[in-house]
């Protein structure tokens, strides 16, 4: 924005109040209706699919339920599920007839709100509505400053949701990463709940590693929210659910802990997350069919329990490098699956979710970036409503960078600007600024009132993103990006404290085993 407001200088000096007032009134923030990217920005302008192949997938995906069906549901499920409508064969599979998918279709929660403590965070789910956040369960933490990995610990998360709460452009925090420094696994349980309330009032996603822990995080929960009528009124987190292992298969202890946390008011992100040549059928299509089949099936068992109760579609089919097995989360094809899941959301109308963003390289490098700016933009642009794992991870989800949270950060600004694609109104296609530029002006826009008054609300800018010149660039010091990155991340964390009232904090830290500071 300098080097801007250098161009514009001499055609602007002749206007009261001074440069400087009029730099400092630029960079007063903007109200959010005014900001040129902003979290729930309507998308849906790419559609890899067409009409004919959503309904075809849809009439696959019913095939599956009534033909295959899934296993290994736990007797609570069985119960649920046939006292629903579904059938229990002779082989112990759970299938669905196509008009209970339909009726629990019907009464299926559309159009929710993920709350979080701060209302404006709020995130609502509805239409096309894009949203871009964390998630995954790295088992590293990447150091760029020495390329090395290591043990992810309560720390790193606390300080990754610290982070993501001064981020613009990351608008909830689901947990990323794994504590690895907590051996007890209920203590981890608690440990990755708070350390996501800790740093971020924005809505938070978290795991149970065993549905016994849930009662005593819940009781976390209602201290933070102060009680539990407050925190029915208004969850502020959501359970990330891996209810099926694929192919077609229930997961027996994250379907009880699934029942438990409806029950309880806690939203529910019901995650298939199929590999497509591993543990999903390797054509594209074909496993969007199976992710459908196994979240409708998701989609009963939930409403079974609860009709109407607040749930999100979670498609996640990952993408195998077929010569190796490798998972590829950074490839053309993943944000092709990515795609075509956020068209079938549309198709029934849910709360949708999808992976995007990973990145298989190591390091905050140009393989991540392209692979991050890709898979992001497409996600975007099919108007996918929970971008999950969008900024920070690498490796295929084995590791998780805070520097490149940061630079993340820069890189979904770009994209919810092509999100927001191109206004076109009487005012923006008027010619009258060209006449004034073109007959008798100065031939140029840079100091045009339009120009001025478009800087802020038109376009974005990078904050650590570099757009000097080679002379200005060697003239600072030639500055490297992940400087930037490093140095903008220490300045956040230098500042960032805890979002718990310290009473409620001592409270926590007295009653539970917290590893973070």
């Amino acid at each position: 924005m300098s080097d801007i407001g250098e161009l514009c200088e001499p055609a602007r000096a002749r206007r009261s109040g001074g440069r400087a007032s009029r730099v400092a009134e630029r960079s007063a923030p903007l109200a959010e209706n005014l900001r040129p990217v902003r979290p729930g920005l309507p998308g849906g302008q790419y559609r890899p699919l067409t009409e004919a192949g959503m309904a075809r997938i849809h009439a696959s995906a019913l095939d599956a339920l009534e033909q295959i069906g899934l296993s290994q549901a736990p007797p609570s499920g069985v119960e649920l599920l046939t006292g629903a409508g579904a059938i229990q064969g002779d082989d112990g599979r759970i299938r669905f007839p196509r008009a209970l998918v339909e009726d629990m279709l019907a009464v299926a929660a559309r159009d929710i709100t993920l709350h979080a403590r701060d209302p404006k965070h709020d995130l609502h789910l509805t239409g096309t509505n894009v949203h871009f956040g964390t998630a995954g369960a790295a088992v590293h933490i990447v150091d760029p400053e020495r390329n090395e990995y290591r043990d992810s610990t309560a720390q790193d998360l606390y300080d990754a949701a610290r982070i993501t709460h001064h981020l613009d452009n990351v608008h909830f925090f689901q947990r990323a990463m794994v504590c690895r420094d907590v051996t007890d696994n209920y203590d981890m349980d608690i440990n990755t709940l708070y350390a996501c309330l800790s740093g971020t009032t924005k809505h938070v996603g978290t795991s149970f590693s065993d549905p016994s822990h849930v009662e005593g995080c819940f009781d976390l929960l209602h201290t933070v929210a102060g009680g539990e009528e407050a925190w029915r009124a208004r969850p502020f987190v959501s359970n990330s659910n891996c209810f099926v292992v694929p192919p077609m298969k229930f997961a027996e202890e994250s379907c009880i802990t699934m029942e438990k946390c409806i029950r309880k008011g806690m939203p529910m992100l019901l995650l298939s997350a199929g590999q497509a040549g591993a543990t999903a059928p390797a054509p594209i299509a074909l496993a969007i069919v199976q992710a459908m089949a196994e979240c409708l099936a998701g989609v009963v068992y939930v409403n079974a329990i609860r009709p109407g109760a607040p749930a999100i579609f979670g498609t996640w089919p990952f993408v195998s490098d077929l010569r190796t097995g490798a998972m590829s989360g950074g490839s053309a094809e993943q944000a092709l699956l990515t795609a075509g899941c956020a068209q079938m959301h549309r198709f029934y109308n849910l709360p949708g979710g999808a992976a995007s963003g990973i990145s298989d390289s190591k390091l905050p490098d140009m393989q991540a970036g392209w692979e991050q700016g890709i898979t992001n933009v497409l996600a975007g642009l099919s108007g996918l409503n929970m971008c999950y794992e969008a900024v920070g991870m690498h490796a295929s989800l084995l590791g998780f960078c805070l520097e490149s949270l940061v630079l993340g950060d820069d890189i979904l600004g770009q994209v919810l600007r092509c999100v927001r694609g191109i206004d076109v109104t009487g005012d923006s296609t008027s010619i009258e600024a060209m006449k004034q530029v073109c007959l008798g002006g100065p031939g140029h826009y840079l100091g045009s009132d339009q120009t001025l008054a478009l800087m802020q609300t038109e376009y974005i800018y990078p904050v650590v993103g570099n757009r000097m010149s080679p002379k200005e660039w060697a003239e600072a010091g030639k500055p490297l990006l992940l400087d930037r990155a490093i140095a903008r991340k220490n300045s956040i964390l230098a500042k960032a404290g805890s979002q718990i009232d310290p009473d409620i904090d001592a409270a926590i830290r007295a009653a539970y085993n917290i590893h973070f500071k």
